[in-house]
């Protein structure tokens, strides 16, 4: 299941290191109530681990070309810094799982499509952004998801073989990302599930973070003992 050896674990953020996609969907539904819209949730899912410039279209493309995207956006950080002032949550599992991989000196690294600036700012927040050992952002790339560059270009900044890395995502765009870096790629659901499509990509399903690490964990104890001496 898992790449031997393993070169390095290339995590999402949101929805899949941090607990913000519930907080994500607070803000963007009341942003387009805020502007007199209604937000369906097959919208707002086909939201999810998309890069800003694809979801702005697909936000036009529903509401009309006058949807005030700058408002809207304005709206949503407002609401979301509001919802989440002094602490970002984790996912369950998502502390133990770093911890460990840094450990065993593991390299880590964060392939997301939230802005640099913004970004770090929530890995700081919620307190894992010295267990990490780099940050690749839609800022860093010229193409961002499903484009595969975000998870080339994390996997080139800790010295990892995309082949030997194992990447961890929650979104579908996410997962057709890491796919096509060449990944063993595992997705953890968190506001999606998977479905037939990203299924047929081979990638393996995990209920939990938590679930996952105590499958690498037996891994690699089985891959060390086939290990000569």
């Amino acid at each position: 299941m898992f790449p031997v050896p393993l070169d390095a674990v290339i995590f999402d953020m949101d929805g899949l290191l941090l607990d913000t996609e519930r907080l994500y969907r607070a803000a963007i539904f009341g942003a387009c109530k805020d502007l007199g819209h209604t937000m369906h949730d097959l919208l707002h899912l086909s939201l999810i681990g998309t890069p800003k410039e694809i979801g702005d279209a697909k936000l036009k493309a529903h509401f009309g070309d006058g949807f005030a995207i700058d408002k809207y956006h304005e709206r949503c950080r407002d609401r979301f810094r509001a919802l989440c002032a002094t602490s970002i949550p984790l996912r369950p599992g998502a502390s133990e799982i770093l911890d460990w991989l840094k450990e065993l000196n593991i390299p880590r690294a964060v392939a997301t499509s939230t802005p640099r600036m913004l970004a770090l700012d929530h890995l700081d927040k919620a307190g894992v952004i010295d267990r990490v050992d780099a940050v690749v952002t839609r800022t860093d790339v010229e193409f961002g998801k499903p484009h595969p560059e975000t998870f080339l270009k994390a996997a080139a900044a800790v010295g990892g073989r995309p082949s030997q890395c194992l990447a961890l995502e929650d979104s579908h765009t996410g997962i057709r990302a890491a796919t096509a870096a060449g990944m063993v790629t595992v997705m953890v659901p968190d506001l999606l599930e998977p479905t037939e499509e990203i299924r047929d990509l081979g990638v393996s399903v995990v209920p939990s973070l938590d679930c996952l690490l105590s499958k690498l964990r037996s891994s690699i104890d089985q891959s060390e003992q086939h290990c000569p001496l």
